[in-house]
């Protein structure tokens, strides 16, 4: 198993030497298209097998085995290759036809849309592909062990500038799995799925259900996922491959420019995890996507209200969320919270503790569960605390699954706990958070000993939430005057 334990760093040290990468970005970028056809050749020699009629999609020169296979060392190298790769291999892939074929061969095209190759020399090329076609992903115990490897390149995701936006950690996507409990049956969707760490915690944690064909059946067809970007997009496919998927639902799409009031029940699934990207800003034709009071310039508020109207009858969902969706009045948040209060039933918000999605942002997160069974009746906050012997998380010391034990042994014995005059867990009822609180569901915050240090563009954004919430809160009090005022006329 040497040769998967020292993957990474093998492939690094020969990058380094090619003029055409430019920073980690590029270098994962490389990586992943590399993989994803060594990884597809693996899952084609099964499909062969299995089916007498199987016909790759992928031109007979442009399969792994016709230009990457080097058993001999007369495979091809030098401008040799990289001709081939940059004049054949990628204009062939990106223009496959997928009409009428199965999503299984269609992800191919979609995975090359807009991918690059970035390498400018022949010879080291040749050396990479080398190295990833020493993995026997036929091998189970050597693909399982790939698997983990491949986690690890994911994460580095965090590191490679804004790719960071990706890669939720593992820690969160286990925590909220196992805590909504998947059943076999069911069908769960991630609108906005990265490299696909939600779903992968989904099927890690069915697939413990699973006992029978029929199950494991259920159990391949309980995904779906959309991913606008085309890079997550690749990495999410090989991902799944990898855990065993030979058909993920994955679509390279874009969730937000489709009419809400268009879907039907079809459209819907029983559970939804996600972590909607946060702190961007959608134009008005996006908007016009979505009723009127819903429609937020903040693509987090957007993809809350694609979650509400995606969610079947009983189902449930553990979506995170920064603080400004909590504490925010605008027009939009307020009318969000109103539905989510009332169609819903918002029964616990887990707070998260700061840095946990460092380096890529310091703002502060939560986790909201929340099921389709009729109206809010009351809310549990919980505050998960830094863990003892932490001043904040890295990518050196990142958040851990059993970080959360505090909330799972809280999570079946539920007790308001008050620490140091500070709330950490307190239970509201519908009518506090509506009437007196006024739809703030900034509950059981972090008590802040010192001034919080953000990065500009988190501290900038920060101002800008808490200024509209503001602005939001002053028309609030001047309408309820001004109606005073025209009364006592």
């Amino acid at each position: 198993m040497s040769n998967v334990s020292s993957f990474v760093k093998r492939i690094r040290d020969v990058m380094r030497n090619d003029a055409g990468i430019n920073g980690d970005a590029q270098r994962i970028e490389q990586i992943a298209w590399i993989l994803f056809l060594k990884v597809y050749e693996s899952k084609e020699a099964v499909w062969e097998f299995d089916e007498e009629n199987y016909r790759s999609i992928i031109p007979e020169q442009c399969r792994w085995r016709n230009w990457a296979h080097n058993p001999d060392g007369k495979a091809p190298t030098g401008d040799t290759l990289l001709k081939f790769v940059d004049a054949e291999l990628f204009p062939a892939l990106k223009s496959l036809s997928t009409a009428g074929r199965p999503l299984r061969e269609r992800v191919v095209q979609a995975v090359f849309e807009d991918a690059n190759n970035y390498m400018k020399d022949g010879v080291l090329l040749r050396q990479i592909v080398d190295i990833v076609d020493e993995l026997e992903l036929d091998d189970y115990e050597e693909s399982h062990a790939f698997g983990e490897i491949y986690e690890t390149i994911l994460k580095e995701l965090q590191s490679a500038g804004s790719a960071g936006e990706f890669y939720t950690p593992r820690a969160v996507t286990d925590f909220m799995a196992q805590t909504i409990k998947p059943k076999i049956g069911e069908k769960m969707a991630d609108f906005a799925c990265g490299t696909g760490g939600f779903v992968v915690s989904w099927l890690k944690e069915l697939e413990k259900n699973v006992k029978s064909t029929d199950d494991h059946e259920a159990f391949q067809a309980s995904i779906y996922g959309i991913e606008k970007k085309q890079f997550p997009y690749m990495l999410c496919v090989t991902n799944l491959l990898l855990h065993g998927l030979d058909d993920p639902k994955i679509f390279h799409d874009n969730a937000l420019i489709r009419d809400l009031l268009d879907y039907t029940e079809k459209d819907r699934f029983d559970v939804v995890l996600m972590n909607p990207p946060y702190g961007g800003s959608e134009k008005k034709d996006v908007q016009n996507h979505f009723p009127a009071d819903l429609a937020s310039s903040e693509t987090a508020d957007l993809f809350m209200a694609v979650i509400m109207y995606r969610l079947r009858q009983n189902g449930r969902a553990a979506v995170v969320l920064p603080d400004g969706f909590l504490f925010g009045t605008d027009g939009a948040k307020v009318a969000l919270k109103k539905k989510l209060l009332n169609e819903f039933n918002l029964h616990t918000i887990v707070r998260l503790p700061g840095s946990v999605f460092s380096p890529y942002t310091s703002i502060t997160t939560n986790i909201l569960f929340f099921d389709k069974t009729g109206q809010t009746k009351e809310t549990w906050f919980y505050r998960l605390d830094m863990p003892e012997g932490y001043k904040h998380f890295s990518k050196t010391k990142p958040m851990k699954l059993e970080h959360f034990q505090p909330v799972t042994e809280w999570w079946n014995d539920r007790k308001e706990i008050v620490v140091d005059g500070f709330d950490k867990a307190k239970k509201y009822s519908y009518k506090q958070l509506s009437e007196e609180l006024g739809y703030n569901l900034d509950q059981c915050g972090f008590p802040h000993q010192e001034d919080e240090i953000l990065d500009p563009g988190d501290l900038i954004l920060r101002y800008q939430e808490q200024r509209a919430s503001l602005n939001a809160e002053i028309d609030r009090v001047l309408d309820t005057i001004q109606n005073l005022l025209g009364g006592n006329q």
